[in-house]
């Protein structure tokens, strides 16, 4: 960013000719070199007259941005969206759209993808304003954008009502007003009830899964302009797959989230034995919906058996988790989840792909 600040002597025609001194330092600089900047932040251009009539003459400068402050500006930008998150929601909407699709058509499935982009990363945005405060009480969050204070909060809010709201429209224009409807309701029930939810109650997880799912239902309504029964089907493993997913992060963090105050895990020992019956439940009833699309000729055999396959491995991981309680395994049950689901949506395509070619 350039901006200038210039103030020159108008008194006599010479005093406007000015010779540019370099001179670096530390963000907010006077003029002299800070050595703790290290030359970093920025270059400070101080015009000196070259016939000048006093000490107070030429005192304006220009001040050229450093080309990283840019690139770290942006970074910390891109890191408002949760781009971890945001990649999962294009999965599922993109799993969403090919599986509602007899054949993909490319620019559909794109708009698709861009729109709900934009609704996915002004949600993650507005979710950091939101809980920027109590981002700050945990080590897993204090570095973000928000609570390092890097960004503005009114420029996050801003940022993110602006996505928000282009992707909202970009929906209802490209696609159809449904798939735009199901975006703001999920984006409005994350902000409004989930988030403030996680202080309330330990049921928080639960009320999130519902807009957490939401993308393959958008990418099915893009695709369609309405929700089959198999839009649902889509829906449900998505939603129960969260649990074994987020309880897994909550376990591993729950130091975290207790200094925060977020009920996200219990702390009393009968409670935690049943968050953990929870995530076995959910884990099940997971593994029985991904074989559902191959008994309804959603999918062939070849999607069949690797989900048995994965969802054995999986309840192995959880079993382990559920067994030791401890955060090593808890991180390989997270692990475990992130590889499970894109595997799943992957061998998903590829059967339909190939029942199509057979």
């Amino acid at each position: 960013m350039f901006t200038t600040k210039h103030s020159m002597s108008l008194r006599h025609p010479i005093d406007n000719e000015i010779s540019l001194t370099p001179t670096l330092s530390h963000r907010n600089g006077r003029g002299r070199f800070d050595p703790r900047s290290n030359g970093s932040r920025c270059l400070l251009y101080y015009p000196r007259p070259l016939c000048g009539r006093g000490k107070g003459e030429g005192s304006g400068a220009i001040v050229l941005a450093n080309p990283r402050i840019q690139l770290s500006r942006v970074s910390d930008f891109i890191a408002l969206t949760k781009p971890e998150i945001t990649f999962l929601v294009l999965l599922a909407t993109a799993v969403g759209s090919i599986m509602a699709s007899a054949s993909v058509n490319p620019l559909s499935l794109l708009h698709a993808l861009f729109g709900t982009t934009l609704v996915a990363s002004g949600a993650a945005a507005l979710n950091q304003y939101l809980e920027r405060g109590h981002d700050s009480k945990m080590r897993r969050t204090a570095n973000r954008p928000l609570p390092a204070g890097r960004v503005n909060p009114r420029e996050a809010l801003y940022f993110g009502i602006g996505l928000s709201v282009t992707g909202t429209f970009y929906l209802a224009v490209t696609a159809n007003i449904l798939t735009s409807v199901i975006g703001v309701a999920a984006l409005l029930s994350y902000l409004f009830l989930y988030t403030p939810l996680k202080r309330r109650t330990h049921l928080c997880m639960l009320i999130g899964a519902f807009p957490g799912a939401a993308p393959v239902l958008m990418g099915w309504s893009a695709a369609q302009g309405s929700l089959a029964p198999q839009a649902w089907l889509l829906y449900a493993t998505l939603f129960l797959w969260q649990f074994p997913h987020f309880l897994a992060i909550a376990w591993l963090y729950r130091e975290d989230y207790a200094q925060a105050r977020m009920l996200m895990v219990p702390d009393e020992h009968n409670k935690i034995a049943g968050t953990f019956r929870q995530m076995w439940i959910a884990s099940l009833a997971l593994i029985v919906t991904t074989l559902a699309p191959s008994f309804i000729g959603m999918t062939g055999n070849l999607h069949l058996y690797f989900a048995l396959f994965f969802g054995l491995g999986l309840l192995f991981f959880v079993h382990r988790a559920a067994l030791i309680r401890s955060k090593k395994a808890a991180r390989q049950l997270l692990h475990a989840t992130v590889i499970y689901l894109p595997v799943l949506y992957l061998v998903m395509i590829l059967d339909k792909a190939a029942s199509r070619i057979g």
